[in-house]
């Protein structure tokens, strides 16, 4: 289900910021690859948090081969550690990082996002939730007492993606109850995270229907 008018998304794609060579590089592997990224329209919105919050350090869960990274660092951020399951996806960021010269301001880390933030200390300025929809609320939980007061955490696929949209407008609308976890663990898993931070009075959180959707949380403690 496509939330946006045909209008407004081309209005969106037509006012995003061009892609840079790399990045342009990035979206035709994902196309070859079939792999999903965050697009320049949700970037611009990375881009312009890292530039707001004149970010040092950025942690992200779920890199893929470093294509939303790319945003975070056209906004400044000084160091963004990547976390990716799959090797031959981190292999790839590692290599687009070598070829473009920006190898000192990434690290790749192999293997499970959640035991990666464990062996991390903070304070981190902006944190990306795109992994697993549903471990989103995990990982909340997990990196909230890491990201400083002004710092900012942000979840990709809201509103579009491996999801059942209508399901959720459901649930946040007329209370209807979230799918079952056995049935479609994406859904759940989005409904629940979107239900923590917005009870959680530690942020203030917006979602923007740029992209596939991305809720913006402050800390605001």
């Amino acid at each position: 289900m496509d939330v946006l008018t045909d209008p407004a998304r081309r209005f969106l794609t037509a006012t995003a910021p061009e892609h840079t060579r790399i990045q342009s590089e990035m979206a035709d592997l994902a196309a070859e690859w079939g792999f999903p990224i965050i697009g320049p329209e949700a970037g611009a919105v990375l881009r312009l948090l890292a530039r707001l919050t004149d970010a040092e350090r950025v942690f992200e869960f779920g890199s893929g081969f470093g294509y939303s990274a790319t945003w975070f660092l056209r906004g400044g951020a000084e160091r963004v550690i990547c976390t990716e399951f799959d090797a031959d996806e981190a292999e790839r960021g590692v290599a687009f990082a070598a070829d473009y010269g920006y190898a000192d301001r990434v690290t790749f880390e192999v293997g499970d996002a959640m035991e990666t933030i464990d062996r991390y200390e903070g304070p981190f300025d902006v944190v990306l939730i795109d992994h697993q929809k549903g471990r989103y609320a995990d990982a909340y939980r997990a990196v909230l007492p890491k990201v400083r007061t002004g710092g900012v955490i942000v979840a990709d696929n809201v509103t579009r993606g491996p999801i059942d949209f209508e399901a959720l407008v459901a649930h946040f609308e007329a209370g209807e109850p979230l799918p079952d976890a056995a049935v479609d663990a994406e859904t759940r898993g989005i409904g629940e995270y979107l239900g923590t931070v917005r009870s959680d009075d530690a942020v203030e959180t917006a979602v923007l229907p740029v992209g596939s959707g991305i809720a913006v949380s402050t800390v605001v403690r």
